[in-house]
């Protein structure tokens, strides 16, 4: 169920600090200062002044608070938005510990899954809240992201008293979070449509366009296979078709719609494939089951990767 109902009127102001101004957390961090009722600070390399963001309902700028350096923050936020890629979890570490306390709650929006595994031991206490986005954000400029929404729900979180407090931040913002009961099994369905879309587009350079065609379906849904059967043996309830549903998923986005895997090759980025594919590889090596085409996957986009951190 959609969560986007508490009256924005009725709470209490919070200090909300996004660490990663890419184009998820910048999404996430123009919506909540658009929105005007928190306290929205943006954790970052390069100084910022002002936020842009391009939305559905038309283009918005906003005065924006930029914290460069871990050592300014003077108190622990009330929540912390990990927007970083998975590879960069580390290097977040120096924010946290100065913005968590063990009151703090720290959103994860990032691909994946393992999110409290990864961000608890850098957390200083605060409780780790995954949460799957949907979203489609575009970094434009360092000041300017866009918001391209593709389906019923925006973010998804569990249903429970951190998921539904996760929630009522975005209510009456352009961003609407959904609360799920069996989040287990939605964050493997999120992963199941990343393990596709993501390493296709990227390897091909090509937008979500390029999954229309009938041997990259073909592959896709081989690609699937393996992921399902290893999502299985996790002991998540996946259904027979759910290749084919995750296809599905992805067919209703527009394929004008890049990947965030995609812009990271076109900008000569690391890849974040190893919190994809990666952990589908390596699920599936504990329970004896092989992923060829994950793992091939895997190996030439870990050398797409490697060449970027090179410089090469």
């Amino acid at each position: 169920m959609s969560a986007n109902s508490p009256s924005p009127a009725t709470q209490r102001p919070q200090t909300i600090a996004v660490i990663g101004l890419g184009s998820i957390g910048g999404v996430a961090a123009g919506c909540l200062a658009a929105a005007g009722r928190h306290r929205v600070i943006a954790c970052v390399r390069r100084p910022i002044e002002k936020l842009v963001l391009d939305q559905p309902g038309g283009t918005v700028e906003l005065k924006l608070t930029a914290v460069t350096d871990a050592a300014e923050v003077e108190e622990p936020a009330d929540w912390v938005l990990l927007c970083t890629k998975t590879h960069q979890t580390q290097s977040a570490a120096p924010w946290l510990a100065r913005l968590c306390a063990p009151e703090t709650r720290v959103a994860v929006l990032q691909n994946g899954i393992g999110h409290v595994e990864r961000v608890a031991p850098l957390a200083d206490g605060a409780k780790v809240v995954p949460i799957i986005v949907y979203y489609n954000g575009e970094r434009l400029a360092p000041d300017r992201v866009r918001l391209r929404q593709g389906s019923d729900q925006d973010m998804a979180v569990a249903d429970d008293a951190d998921g539904r407090a996760f929630a009522r931040l975005f209510a009456g913002t352009a961003l609407r979070v959904q609360l799920c009961a069996d989040f287990a099994t939605l964050i493997w369905r999120k992963l199941l449509i990343n393990a596709v879309a993501n390493p296709i587009t990227a390897l091909t350079l090509q937008r979500q366009a390029v999954l229309r065609r009938a041997d990259i379906e073909d592959l896709c849904l081989a690609i699937l296979a393996e992921a399902v059967a290893v999502g299985r043996a996790e002991g998540v309830r996946l259904a027979d078709d759910e290749p084919q549903r995750a296809l599905a998923t992805l067919f209703t986005f527009s394929g004008e719609l890049g990947t965030s895997m995609y812009f990271d090759r076109l900008a000569g980025r690391q890849l974040e494939v190893d919190a994809l594919n990666g952990a589908i590889v390596a699920a599936g090596a504990r329970h004896g089951i092989a992923t060829p085409l994950n793992r091939a996957l895997l190996v030439l986009l870990r050398a797409v990767s490697d060449a970027a951190a090179s410089g090469g």
